[in-house]
């Protein structure tokens, strides 16, 4: 294989690289998981509803809104039915984000929680509120939102859920008073309930949608909603987290401390599934009151408020096989953002500092290609002498590698070394949510999204056909078609990729254009002055 094809083969495969990575992410094998949950079936620790058993009943609605969160819950289980993001634009930057939303069966996702044990409420009993508006003002950094379900069997319950200003962590709380006679012996369980096609991504860019947990046995695993639908889930465990995952967002249920656990998934309907934990509450005597905590993390994938609120809750912003890599990248693109406050700005400086620290790598791999760039008349000759005989054509090439003491494999082996780095990138750019809704300037508006106008990748387009002409000409004809139509395919490849990544590839094509014009003018100078020397 001469250099020529061995480039376009190389260029190809990062292309195909790209491409696999995302749908690894999409279609990966499943995960097996153990099944070891160990309580017969009845016992507290059993799931709370069984598929063919859901239903999603509406009552009064009680507004609450702080300085992150616009929130509605319903007095029907005193489900989070509604949460919008304030600091997070919707797609269509029309309003809040709205993460969270009942108001649509194709688009479903609900925070519930609910006892089990007789006489306890689950989240289908109606609970009462002394109002039905709740605001966090000025000076205020909680705010305390009490549901109180009617006492039966004895039985006093409140649920409380206490917001915190500039947190997207809530506190979730049961207050349970046995007025009873008998000790009991409840669990309570925290679960999220979404539809399985909702937030998915698009064809070109799929994202993952699904659950996902955390423990110290397991790590961080995603359970995807065609998993669930094959088999529930269920894990025993003594830590950890379970939530629900999507492109940029995440909730998920932390019950407190070091309690044994269950982790489930259950089939609601042929398009709804919940994700959720059960915890046992330990015992609660007569006359006495127990306090249950827990919190719920509904909010974007900021690494640091993921790190703060939970172990392993920072695993969801996930960058592949490669995070070892992206995670560096990411921590410097921040810093370079405190400083330059534009994260257009950010990645146009990442980009040079990664081309710096592979200048030298590059360089050497340029100047073999200047060298082939000179000797392409000579090839030229080469193949006109030798016609169609490739065997003679192969050894005369090789020959004058050896006497120009050329590597044909140069210039294609740093770059190589530096594909990962690229992929790295790639999915910090693209699964980075403080990019998303980010401006740079004039008509980028959200580096996350596509060039509205794609002038971003025409002139990608562009950059690279510049690039072809700064290459060895090829001398087999097929060759030189690809290499004209490559440009064209990379550009249309582009116009779906978000703006950021894009500007990403323009800077690093302008300054590799740089670099290899630079070296061709001075590898042709030396090639003059050789020849002027009769060498």
């Amino acid at each position: 294989m001469d250099t020529r094809r061995l480039i376009l083969f190389v260029i190809f495969s990062f292309s195909i690289m790209l491409l696999w990575d995302a749908w690894q992410k999409e279609h990966a094998p499943e995960t097996p998981v153990a099944q070891t949950a160990t309580t017969p079936a009845g016992t507290p620790a059993d799931k709370p509803q069984e598929s063919g058993a859901f239903s999603l009943k509406k009552g009064e609605r009680i507004t609450v809104k702080t300085d992150r969160y616009a929130a509605v819950i319903d007095t029907v289980g005193g489900d989070l039915r509604q949460l919008s993001l304030l600091e997070h634009k919707a797609d269509d930057s029309s309003g809040p984000y709205e993460l969270m939303s009942d108001a649509s069966a194709d688009k479903l996702y609900v925070a519930q929680t609910g006892l089990k044990g007789d006489g306890l409420p689950t989240h289908y009993q109606t609970f009462t509120s002394t109002q039905t508006s709740y605001v966090l003002q000025e000076g205020q950094d909680t705010l305390e939102v009490r549901l109180s379900a009617p006492e039966e069997k004895g039985f006093s319950v409140d649920k409380v859920y206490v917001f915190h200003r500039g947190q997207y962590l809530i506190d979730v709380r049961y207050e349970i008073k046995n007025n009873s006679e008998k000790t009991i012996s409840p669990s309570v369980y925290y679960q999220i309930i979404h539809d399985k096609e909702s937030n998915q991504g698009s064809k070109m860019m799929p994202t993952f949608t699904g659950g996902a947990y955390y423990n110290e046995t397991d790590h961080f695993t995603k359970i995807k909603f065609d998993e669930m639908a094959k088999k529930d889930v269920s894990i025993s465990t003594k830590d950890g987290w379970i939530g629900l995952v999507q492109h940029y967002f995440v909730s998920a249920w932390i019950p407190a401390g070091n309690a044994e656990r269950k982790f489930y998934t259950t089939k609601l309907t042929e398009q709804d599934f919940s994700v959720g934990t059960m915890v046992p509450v330990g015992e609660i005597a007569p006359g006495t009151t127990k306090t249950v905590d827990a919190k719920l993390f509904s909010g974007p994938q900021v690494p640091a408020e993921l790190e703060a609120a939970a172990p392993g809750l920072d695993l969801v912003v996930d960058y592949g096989i490669l995070t070892v890599i992206a995670k560096p990248l990411m921590w410097l693109l921040t810093h370079i953002y405190e400083l330059v406050k534009n994260w257009g700005i950010a990645i146009i400086v990442l980009t040079i500092l990664i081309k710096a620290a592979f200048f030298k790598l590059s360089a050497s791999g340029y100047r073999n290609m200047a060298h082939l760039r000179e000797m392409a008349p000579r090839m030229q000759a080469l193949k006109d002498k030798f016609g169609d005989d490739k065997q003679k054509l192969q050894q005369a090439m090789m020959e004058m590698y050896r006497t120009e003491k050329i590597n044909p494999m140069g210039g294609c082996l740093p770059i190589l070394v530096q594909i990962p780095v690229f992929i790295s990138l790639y999915w910090v750019l693209l699964g980075s949510v403080e990019l998303r809704h980010a401006p740079f300037f004039g008509w980028i508006q959200d580096l996350s999204a596509t060039d509205p106008y794609f002038i971003l990748p025409i002139l990608m387009g562009a950059t690279m056909i510049i690039q072809t002409t700064l290459n060895p000409p090829p001398t087999d004809p097929i060759q030189a078609k690809v290499m004209k139509i490559m440009p064209v395919l990379f550009s249309v490849f582009f116009f779906f990729f978000p703006a950021g990544l894009v500007l990403y590839w323009l800077v690093n094509n302008i300054l590799s254009i740089w670099q290899q014009w630079a070296i061709n003018r001075m590898i042709h100078a030396e090639t003059v002055a050789k020849k002027g020397n009769g060498k």
